[in-house]
């Protein structure tokens, strides 16, 4: 089968690797009819890079048609239709059945001393193949993927592998006072379907980027909107808009992407070019991350306000403004998205005919799997538009 595969720092390609098989009887193997760029997966190109082996198959936002189950399955059958989740839960563990699908303990791994195995995600994650090819490999059939109605386009139901969860995650976990007010940091996918779940619910939401064409996105569905390329103190902005309180939740969409810090920039670039074996420990031990999106966030926030974390971060000693976070009394909830906790709360939406959170054109591009190492590249400079991106195998 034809996988996108993880070939070195800033190399993605697509190859011709075996095809996946059942292994467990609890298995199925599903064919992927659609297949999401998330925005994570931008930390394989170059952060977690030591993290990576030449070859590895990548991509955890699939969705496609049962083609075939193990002998131990029993509730799903050949020719369904299902979303897989990019976390891996098997749904009856300690943590799973409290609702914490992100640190499933059948699938922890104790080794690197992380969560839940996740689908096309490093070593630290279990190594598991992805979704962005023609078919996978699904464990915990029974439980993990989720069956949705056959249709003639993938678009609505797709996000419920990783965009819709998280986002939806993100604004339980901001905890929003009925009159509220949300900043989101970011107006990339999950920034934006953040905002447009609160606006939904609502709440007044204001979205900070420096990518205007983003901000015109949520602009059009009714947030108000922070231009970073004009703003020099954020926290500043939003308390101007709040009277001199701040906001009463923040949430930072955006993770160890962040743009600045020069000397972070480079201490990756220096990193990537160490042997695994000294690269990978030093990530887990002294990685740090570019924190602008956090730092803004816990000045921007009121004081009592929650900050939540959907931005993915890797590093082991980053600073933190802890004199600020306990002189503001701030909560901070954070964590991978519990994909299978929310998905019953989201259903109901993407089976709306009036598409309330604006699903249906949510994706801007739709491209073929052969045009992924491309696609990688314009995500990853932002090019003008390209803000959500599935593959069609």
């Amino acid at each position: 089968m034809k996988a996108v595969t993880w070939q070195a720092p800033r190399k993605i390609s697509v190859e011709e690797v075996p095809d996946p098989t059942i292994q467990e009887p609890t298995d199925a193997v599903v064919r992927i009819t659609t297949t999401g760029l998330c925005g994570s997966d931008l930390h394989l190109y170059e952060p977690l890079a030591p993290f990576m082996s030449a070859g590895d198959v990548i991509g955890h936002e699939p969705m496609g048609i049962v083609e075939e189950v193990g002998p131990g399955v029993r509730d799903l059958a050949v020719g369904d239709r299902v979303v897989v989740p990019f976390n891996i839960s098997c749904g009856s563990c300690w943590t799973c059945s409290r609702g914490l699908h992100s640190q499933c303990e059948t699938t922890q791994n104790r080794d690197t001393g992380t969560g839940a195995s996740l689908f096309g995600y490093s070593s630290l994650y279990g190594a598991v193949p992805g979704g962005q090819a023609e078919l996978l490999r699904v464990p915990f059939a029974d439980f993990l993927p989720m069956k949705v109605p056959h249709g003639p386009v993938d678009d609505r139901f797709v996000l419920l592998s990783d965009v819709l969860p998280t986002a939806w995650q993100g604004v339980e976990y901001a905890e929003l006072p009925d009159d509220g007010v949300l900043l989101v940091m970011g107006a990339g996918p999950i920034g934006d379907m953040a905002a447009r779940i609160a606006m939904h619910r609502g709440h007044r939401v204001l979205v900070a980027d420096r990518e205007r064409d983003r901000l015109a996105r949520v602009a059009a569905r009714g947030a108000e909107t922070i231009d970073l390329n004009e703003v020099d103190d954020v926290a500043e902005e939003v308390r101007s808009r709040t009277g001199g309180r701040g906001a009463d939740s923040v949430i930072d969409a955006v993770g160890m992407e962040a743009f600045g810090n020069k000397v972070v920039e480079a201490t990756h670039k220096v990193i990537g070019l160490l042997p695994d074996a000294l690269a990978g420990p030093f990530m887990q031990a002294a990685g740090i991350d570019r924190l602008a999106a956090l730092h803004g966030s816990i000045d921007a926030v009121r004081r009592g306000g929650t900050v939540s974390l959907l931005g993915v971060y890797g590093g082991a000693v980053d600073p933190m403004p802890m004199m600020q976070m306990f002189d503001k009394q701030i909560q901070m909830r954070m964590g991978q998205a519990n994909v299978r906790r929310w998905t019953d709360d989201i259903m109901p939406l993407l089976v709306d005919d009036a598409d309330p959170l604006g699903t249906e054109d949510f994706v801007t591009h739709h491209l073929p799997l052969t045009e992924a190492p491309e696609a990688y590249q314009r995500f990853r400079d932002k090019e003008d538009g390209v803000v959500k991106v599935v593959f069609t195998p």
